[in-house]
């Protein structure tokens, strides 16, 4: 089965930016959409960015503009590249890919940004 590795997270100040890397175990771009989650806590898993097979991107409300997705084939990775970081941020990020067959979850990175 795919496994994903993500890394990254940190305490970063408000203002700040971190990347988040999630490694899958084999090439696996062409048969699943690739995903960003966040959950903060008291609240549900929010979508944050979103990339399918043809590298068409969506990042949501919250983040469009100073969050940016992207993706490495030769190096099986996917990247989120978060910048201004608000309180609000704060959360542990999952990385998720997911078919009609399965869906496969990192094991979550923790992002804190505080002051």
């Amino acid at each position: 089965q795919v496994q994903l590795t993500e890394s990254g997270g940190g305490l970063v100040q408000p203002g700040g930016s971190l990347t988040l890397s999630c490694v899958a175990s084999e090439n696996i771009f062409r048969l699943f959409y690739m995903h960003w989650y966040r959950q903060a806590p008291g609240k549900e898993r929010e979508l944050v960015a979103l990339i399918r097979s043809s590298g068409d991107i969506y990042l949501a409300d919250s983040v469009k503009g100073r969050f940016t997705l992207s993706r490495d084939n030769a190096k099986n990775t996917v990247y989120l590249q978060m910048n201004r970081l608000k309180f609000e941020d704060t959360a542990v990020y999952y990385c998720n890919a997911q078919n009609s067959e399965a869906s496969v979850w990192g094991q979550g990175t923790q992002v804190t940004v505080s002051s």
